[in-house]
C-alpha cells in the first residue's frame, strides 16, 4: 500500500466546535466520504483532491504549525495549534491511521472528525476521536455503527447535528435509553442552512413531514429538558461567510 492520502485542503484556522471551539488548528481534509448527509456543507470534498506522501502533509502540518512553538522549547513538542483530521470522512482511507499516529507521536493533540458510520477501534488511543451519531433527518440513520459506542473514551466526544423537532427528540432518547452522558462528552450543533452553492445534488432529502427547528428553539428546549450537552455555535460560519473554504 502507497504511502500516501487524497487530500482536499490543509489550512490553519480557528477550531469551530467541539470542546477545543476557539483553539488555533491545523485541518487536513481528507477526500472523500460514504454518506450523503442532507446538511453537508463539505460536498466539495467528495471527489476532489490531490494525492499526497504521508511525509509531505506532515511537512504541511509542520509549516503551518510553526509559528506556535515556543522558541525556548523543542519545536517537536509544541502544546498549540491543535492538528484535526476531517472530511469528508478520514477513516475510508487507511493511512489516515498512522498518519494521526505520527502526529500524536511529534507531540501534537490530535482530533478526528467521523461520521461514526465506520469502525473507530483502529485508531491511536491518543487521538480525540469527535464521532457524529446521524440522526434522522440527516437521512443517515441506518449507517449509524452503534458498536463504536463501546470503544469510546472520557477523552472522545459525541456529536448531534439537529435540524427539526424529530432529530431533537430522537436525540433526548438515545442520551437517555444508552446512558450516552456517562461516557464523554455530548456536543448539539444546530443545521445551518446551505448556501447556494453548497447545494449538491447527490446528498439525501430531509425525510417528508419532519418539522425545522430554529437556533433559537433548539437552545431553549436544551435548557428546558436539562440535557446533558454543550450547544455549538459553529464559530467559524459566525466569523467567515458559510460557504468560505479554508476556514
Amino acid at each position: 500500500m502507497s504511502d500516501s492520502l487524497v487530500v482536499n485542503e490543509i489550512y490553519l484556522s480557528l477550531q469551530g466546535e467541539s470542546t477545543f471551539a476557539g483553539l488555533p488548528c491545523v485541518f487536513v481534509r481528507l477526500t472523500g466520504c460514504n454518506l450523503r448527509c442532507s446538511y453537508c456543507d463539505t460536498a466539495y470534498a467528495f471527489n476532489v483532491g490531490r494525492k499526497m506522501a504521508l511525509e509531505e502533509v506532515r511537512a504541511e502540518v509542520w509549516r503551518l504549525a510553526k509559528p506556535y512553538a515556543n522558541p525556548k522549547l523543542d519545536i517537536r513538542n509544541p502544546s498549540l495549534p491543535l492538528v484535526e483530521l476531517t472530511g469528508g470522512e478520514p477513516l475510508l482511507q487507511k493511512n489516515s491511521r498512522p498518519l494521526m499516529t505520527s502526529l500524536c507521536e511529534e507531540g501534537f493533540t490530535v482530533l478526528l472528525e467521523t461520521s461514526g458510520a465506520l469502525d473507530i477501534s483502529p485508531v491511536d488511543s491518543r487521538v480525540r476521536r469527535i464521532m457524529d451519531l446521524k440522526c434522522p433527518s440527516s437521512g443517515e440513520v441506518g449507517r449509524n455503527r452503534w458498536e463504536n459506542l463501546a470503544q469510546l473514551k472520557a477523552t472522545d466526544e459525541i456529536k448531534f447535528v439537529v435540524g427539526t423537532v424529530e432529530d431533537y427528540e430522537w436525540v433526548k432518547d438515545q442520551i437517555a435509553q444508552r446512558c450516552l452522558a456517562s461516557l464523554c462528552p455530548l456536543l448539539i450543533s444546530w443545521v445551518h442552512p446551505l448556501t447556494a452553492e453548497q447545494q449538491d445534488r447527490s446528498l439525501k432529502k430531509i425525510p417528508a413531514g419532519q418539522k425545522p427547528i430554529s437556533r433559537r428553539e433548539l437552545a431553549e428546549r436544551i435548557i428546558a429538558d436539562a440535557l446533558p450537552v454543550r450547544f455549538q455555535a459553529q464559530l467559524h460560519k459566525l466569523i467567515w461567510p458559510p460557504e468560505q473554504r479554508g476556514v
